[in-house]
């Protein structure tokens, strides 16, 4: 009887430390927390490996999160929900470009400040964007384009 009581008070405290570690984890991520800031709008001809959750930067600091992503039919480019932090007032001049922290890192969205004096408000369109760049492709082009390897061109036959 004494032995079950110690199991049952072994597995309660194992269940609430479970808890814990959950709801940490949960406010720790930004899930939990509430999004505040004003939302921007940017579309990308290629937003590969850009998600609900990643993360927007300028110089390297996050300063927002993507939001909601989906498919224009008008002109089949992504469109892309950014909201940013309100401290941050970008210019209607400013550029987002999808980007990675290195060669075969993750990807997000890097802002760039305009010199405009006009700023963005809530749901205008960033209009100055550029795509992921497909690394593949360009490794593929240049190892298989005999253009690029230095070798003269032979003369045509006339």
């Amino acid at each position: 009887m004494k032995s079950s009581m110690v199991e049952t008070l072994i597995g309660a405290a194992v269940i609430a430390i479970a808890v814990g570690f959950f709801i940490y984890a949960y406010q720790v991520s930004d899930r939990g927390a509430t999004a505040s800031g004003y939302r921007l709008v940017a579309e990308f001809d290629n937003a590969e490996g850009v998600n609900v959750g990643t993360d927007v930067r300028m110089a390297g600091v996050k300063v927002g999160t993507v939001v909601d992503m989906t498919l224009n039919p008008e002109n089949y480019m992504a469109k892309v929900v950014l909201q940013i932090d309100p401290a941050l007032q970008l210019t209607d001049d400013s550029a987002a470009k999808v980007t990675a922290e290195g060669l075969l890192g993750s990807k997000f969205i890097a802002l760039e400040q305009g010199g405009s004096e006009v700023k963005l408000a809530d749901g205008e369109p960033i209009s100055n964007t550029q795509g992921a760049v497909d690394i593949w492709s360009l490794i593929s082009q240049a190892m298989f384009d005999k253009s690029s390897t230095g070798q003269p061109s032979e003369p045509q036959a006339q």
